[in-house]
């Protein structure tokens, strides 16, 4: 069986500008804010199938579109295209340590843009892949209460120091830090336990940063893993998970959708 996808229908499109950056966001669904940064190779059927199941389970999510062509199916050469483009785009910083990326400031505004509008206690921000270390990032922002790193892929694991980078500068993360400790933030991390892309040294460093407020969710894709992952399995929430027959990325969506719950409602539902 295939992940499951969607399309735009019912999704409102709109620019936003923040941080000196504009890009179209999508927007859909009643109740707390969540931000759903897209995984590369952009907007895609996954990624919508995704944003829609958070729509159901209650929430208002908005999507940023800071590349790819929304509502486009994934290809090895879009992907490829997509990725040449944000190696050397300013805006992202790929391959930069302790590193402060211009658009995780911009997705700090469109989190306190929702917040305002919204119910419940603060956003959820949810980044994947490419875009994984950018929710603890926004998370600097006080309106984020519920940062979510599936997969986190940046800065790109070409070398060991970048492989133990948390995706953010010291400055940032030491304010994230204050958060866990004195007003309670807690942040969610997923990856596989054989993915490159995400290295385990990278939660590493989380972990000894963050300590308990770090909940990690680590999923077998070992050979002969339970239940049968590929090799270079990567998202955990969009392309690897099975609703039919289920697999552990689909119990991985059931405890993100609890922890935003948890973090973003006046009582946990």
């Amino acid at each position: 069986m295939t992940a499951p996808s969607s399309d735009l229908t019912g999704w409102r499109r709109a620019p936003f500008t923040g941080a000196g950056l504009t890009y179209d966001c999508f927007e859909k669904g009643e109740g707390p804010g969540v931000v759903l940064i897209p995984e590369i190779p952009g907007l895609t059927p996954e990624v919508l199938g995704f944003g829609d199941h958070l729509v159901g389970e209650g929430f208002t999510v908005v999507i940023p579109s800071p590349f790819g062509t929304p509502g486009r199916p994934e290809t090895p050469g879009y992907a490829l295209g997509v990725v040449a483009r944000m190696c050397v785009a300013k805006e992202f910083r790929s391959f930069a340590a302790d590193a402060e990326r211009p658009i995780t400031k911009y997705l700090r505004a469109v989190a306190a843009d929702l917040a305002a509008r919204t119910p419940g206690r603060g956003v959820g921000v949810i980044g994947m892949c490419f875009t994984g270390g950018f929710a603890l990032a926004a998370a600097v922002e006080e309106a984020v209460t519920a940062p979510v790193l599936s997969q986190p892929s940046t800065p790109f694991a070409v070398s060991g120091r970048l492989r133990r980078d948390p995706g953010l500068s010291r400055r940032e993360l030491e304010v994230v830090r204050e958060r866990t400790r004195t007003g309670g933030l807690c942040v969610l991390g997923l990856r596989f336990s054989h993915d490159r892309m995400s290295p385990a040294e990278r939660f590493t460093t989380l972990r000894e940063q963050l300590g308990d407020a770090f909940e990690v969710i680590e999923l077998d894709s070992s050979p002969g893993n339970p239940d049968g992952y590929r090799r270079m399995a990567h998202s955990v929430l969009t392309r690897d998970l099975r609703e039919d027959p289920p697999n552990s990325a689909l119990t991985a969506r059931a405890r993100t959708v609890d922890f935003l719950r948890q973090h973003l409602t006046a009582t946990a539902q």
